[in-house]
């Protein structure tokens, strides 16, 4: 157990360090089994946080993101936290101007992440499989940039699926409805 925990520590410092000594705009920590975001990785990273404009955290244990986080990489324009158990956005993701892109499909969240709707350069939500029955439609509709929404594998109600266009200006990605059981 301590060993494969140690190999994990290993493989995300090495990640940590590829980006910051090769000075890519990405971080990819997808499948490292983070429960957390490392604190540590936020001094060894000081030098180049301006410059990461893409991270990738699927696939981990994340239950929560930080705003330290979010204020620490405010220049990110794409997020991938597929695959957590994320039920909830800080605040300060409002702050992020530069996001294009955010793909919290198959998380916890029962509700809509409402930071996302203040969000004015967000061109793509991604939220399938979570547990999301209420969207607030008359915020997302005012997203001039939102492209697409992924709504797929949620218990979306009726109200939803009436949303198309030109009422909104997006795509509206959403599961077939189940048949109703014949009496």
């Amino acid at each position: 157990m301590q060993k494969r925990m140690g190999e994990a520590v290993a493989r995300v410092a090495r990640k940590v360090n590829d980006t910051v000594e090769n000075k890519t705009d990405s971080l990819d920590l997808a499948n490292c089994k983070l429960m957390t975001f490392p604190v540590g990785i936020y001094k060894a990273m000081r030098s180049v946080t301006e410059g990461i404009h893409h991270i990738s955290l699927a696939n981990n244990e994340l239950k929560s993101l930080t705003s330290r986080f979010v204020t620490t990489f405010s220049q990110l324009r794409e997020l991938n936290l597929a695959g957590n158990y994320l039920h909830r956005l800080p605040e300060e993701v409002t702050s992020l101007l530069h996001l294009r892109a955010i793909n919290l499909s198959r998380n916890r969240f029962r509700h809509f992440p409402e930071p996302l709707a203040a969000v004015t350069t967000l061109e793509t939500i991604d939220l399938e499989e979570n547990e999301i029955a209420e969207v607030p439609v008359e915020k997302l509709a005012t997203m001039a940039s939102l492209r697409s929404l992924n709504l797929r594998a949620n218990p979306v109600g009726p109200e939803v699926r009436l949303l198309v266009r030109p009422l909104v200006p997006f795509d509206l990605l959403l599961s077939p409805e189940e048949p109703s059981p014949k009496a």
